[in-house]
């Protein structure tokens, strides 16, 4: 079933990680597993797509909990670009909010740095879709952004126009 005919019947949230040796793409799923009950309570499912093979993905999501989460292996990354999302310039990836970010995650909060699983230089993004229709969306600006998913996860509909 694709990510359009499930949204018909339960809305999801997508959320589109860095590559799987990222600090920033570890922190997100830390952040996943902790607001995973909110998320769920408010009748949404957390959808999560990855840009490396399934088995890295595996090891990784049942790191933080996740193993049941429903995952897309996209390593070809066609979804990203379906949701408008690009490839990171050096400021976005290298930034001084992204070392300094980056440093916390990785070692005061213990995410480390992984094996590059994936396209480093691809930018990340989430995505609230009721019945076919984005009604929220998170895009990085920075690779060091943190989006809180519960609340775009519980925000209500947009009007339509």
């Amino acid at each position: 079933m694709s990510l359009l005919e499930r949204s018909q019947s339960t809305p999801l949230l997508v959320v589109l990680l860095r590559h799987l040796g990222c600090t920033f793409c570890r922190e997100a799923l830390a952040d996943l597993a902790a607001q995973r009950d909110e998320i769920e309570a408010a009748g949404v499912q957390p959808v999560l797509v990855h840009l490396g093979t399934e088995a890295q993905a595996a090891t990784l999501f049942d790191r933080y909990g996740l193993a049941d989460m429903p995952r897309v292996a996209d390593p070809q990354a066609r979804l990203y670009r379906s949701f408008g999302l690009g490839r990171g310039r050096f400021g976005q990836l290298f930034g001084v909010a992204s070392w300094t970010r980056g440093f916390r995650a990785a070692l005061l909060d213990r995410h480390g740095v992984g094996q590059l699983a994936g396209d480093g230089f691809q930018m990340p993004g989430a995505f609230l879709i009721r019945r076919g229709r984005i009604e929220q969306s998170f895009i990085h600006r920075v690779s060091a952004d943190r989006p809180d998913y519960a609340r775009l996860a519980t925000a209500k509909e947009r009007p339509r126009s």
